[in-house]
């Protein structure tokens, strides 16, 4: 049996089946939990972006185009996470200027777990938003530039950009890190 597309779901929810929804949310939960975990860094945190996601998702459907909820709901998420990482700044105030202090504290709280693995959250961690943002979209999620120009709302010459020197920072890191 052939998988019903986005569109189709879509349009279903909008002509009174609002349990459909439930199959849109199960096709992209996971995907959008990945990303929001990585961007905000808790579990806790992630978790309250994607719901907040898709109860947005669900109240503004006509605005969604077609087969386009992925991208769509995706850039719901990305405001959500750049939101959920502001407030947090905000309210928690609390900002660690010791990168001694900061590796620490990163390898303490991961002991028993993969070294590799907690390098690199450790490295995504250290970079800035935008730059950790549109690494993971091309290079976790897999997204075109277009497609993350649609989610983002950003050229993609300036996502090239972001990727390329996210990248070249992520070796600085890592390499420090092995040296270490």
């Amino acid at each position: 049996m052939k998988e019903e597309s986005d569109g189709a779901l879509l349009r279903r929810v909008l002509s009174g089946e609002p349990r459909t929804y439930a199959r849109l949310v199960d096709r992209y939960q996971a995907r959008l939990g990945r990303y929001a975990l990585r961007m905000l860094g808790n579990k806790d945190d992630a978790e309250d972006a994607v719901q907040d996601t898709f109860i947005r998702a669900y109240r503004s459907l006509g605005r969604c185009e077609g087969d386009g909820f992925g991208p769509w709901v995706f850039g719901i998420l990305v405001n959500r996470c750049r939101t959920h990482a502001t407030k947090r700044a905000r309210t928690q105030g609390v900002i660690v200027r010791s990168e001694v202090a900061l590796a620490t504290a990163s390898v303490a709280s991961s002991e028993g777990r993969d070294a590799l693995r907690d390098a690199i959250d450790w490295a995504l961690k250290q970079l800035p938003a935008e730059q950790r943002e549109a690494f993971l979209l091309k290079h976790v999620e897999d997204m075109s530039y277009e497609a993350m120009e649609t989610v983002t709302g950003v050229r993609p010459a300036t996502l090239r950009m972001r990727v390329f020197r996210a990248r070249d920072e992520l070796r600085k890191l890592l390499a420090e890190t092995v040296r270490d």
